[in-house]
């Protein structure tokens, strides 16, 4: 069930916009923005498909949702885009006559979050929208985090030496569905593979001595990214102190990640604190991670990223050092950073940086 106060908000946000770049309407349909608009609204088809099937149009006075014939009764009854204020416009699915129907009721120049015909692209300026959650957002979160931590850490518990990657990502799957997620990336890799590749995609490889799960995670449009590891019997001391000194990195990257501040700083907090640990290029395998909500990442973080770090912005720091990887969900809050994605079954890491205490997920010993 929406909640009318936040898509209040959100359309408020969106008629700034309109304002701000002198348009008459601006059409939203991908996949995330449809989601955000909409109080957690699912236009998807094709789950892999970063475009929606119903596009939502913002005009000065008046709020659409266009889509074909074939959407508009669950548009109605499931989305209930009536009720959120939406009047529904549809065309045949046999014609092509969106892009005219859209010009049409936007009634002058409008911008799109995608490349469409007669429309400016505009979703540089869109994305930013959906940086600072909603008080609703973020407890729908904290919910997420904790159920997508359940259930990667019960699926790798309940992983065995000799189960391939597949079972284990077709585990985690069974339990996201039941809760009525999907995943956007799920990579599982067992032993060798855990070092020699940064996305190591799912294969047929049986785990003999352990296994990493990595994965993000989509309920209502929120996505969760998340990364655990099992070991089957003792984590030996290099790859504790591996590990270890990733969570550290990671941490100290939580830790400079604050609102009003650039988001480069928790970047640059990574790369000292690799150094500090005695792995100065470690960083230069793979991407840091950066902010997170409606997509995977908004943006990755690199040494020329200009963003400011928004008061409840979501980000995911994913550090790796060879062999293994810290992935957790946090918000930034002018008090700190809030971890919503804390180890629910798994041994408990913790750590202190700047001040703050991070409870983290340690290896499990299986």
């Amino acid at each position: 069930m929406f909640i009318m106060e936040e898509i209040t908000e959100k359309k408020a946000r969106v008629r700034k916009l309109l304002e701000d770049l002198e348009l008459d309407g601006i059409y939203l349909k991908q996949t995330g923005n449809f989601a955000w608009i909409t109080g957690g609204g699912c236009n998807i088809v094709p789950l892999a498909s970063p475009m929606g099937v119903v596009g939502i149009l913002i005009t000065a006075n008046k709020d659409f949702a266009v889509c074909n014939n074939i959407e508009v009764a669950r548009m109605e009854k499931e989305e209930q885009l009536n009720a959120q204020g939406y009047e529904i416009k549809s065309f045949p699915w046999y014609e092509d006559t969106e892009r005219a129907l859209v010009a049409s009721l936007s009634g002058g120049a409008f911008g799109a979050d995608h490349t469409f015909p007669g429309a400016t692209d505009i979703s540089a300026k869109i994305d930013p929208l959906r940086y600072p959650l909603t008080p609703w957002e973020t407890e729908r979160y904290k919910e997420q985090g904790r159920l997508v931590a359940l259930a990667a850490e019960e699926t790798l518990r309940d992983t065995r030496p000799g189960e391939t990657e597949y079972a284990v990502v077709g585990r985690l799957s069974q339990k996201l569905w039941a809760q009525g997620m999907d995943f956007v990336v799920a990579f599982c890799a067992a032993d060798e593979r855990i070092s020699l590749y940064r996305h190591p995609i799912a294969t047929n490889r049986q785990i003999e001595k352990r296994a990493m799960l990595c994965a993000c995670c989509r309920r209502n449009g929120l996505i969760v990214s998340i990364t655990r590891f099992v070991q089957f019997g003792s984590v030996p001391e290099d790859l504790k102190t591996i590990y270890h000194d990733n969570v550290y990195v990671d941490c100290s990257m939580m830790a400079a990640t604050t609102p009003g501040r650039p988001a480069v700083e928790g970047f640059l907090a990574g790369i000292k604190a690799y150094e500090e640990k005695g792995y100065p290029d470690e960083y230069k395998l793979h991407h840091q991670g950066g902010a997170i909500g409606y997509k995977a990442r908004d943006y990755k973080v690199t040494f020329q990223t200009e963003e400011i770090v928004q008061e409840n912005q979501a980000f995911t720091w994913n550090p790796s050092i060879t062999g293994a990887k810290c992935e957790d969900l946090m918000i930034a809050t002018s008090s700190g950073p809030v971890m919503l994605s804390e180890p629910q079954i798994f041994p408990v890491l913790t750590m202190q940086k700047n001040g703050y205490t991070f409870r983290r997920a340690d290896i499990l010993e299986a």
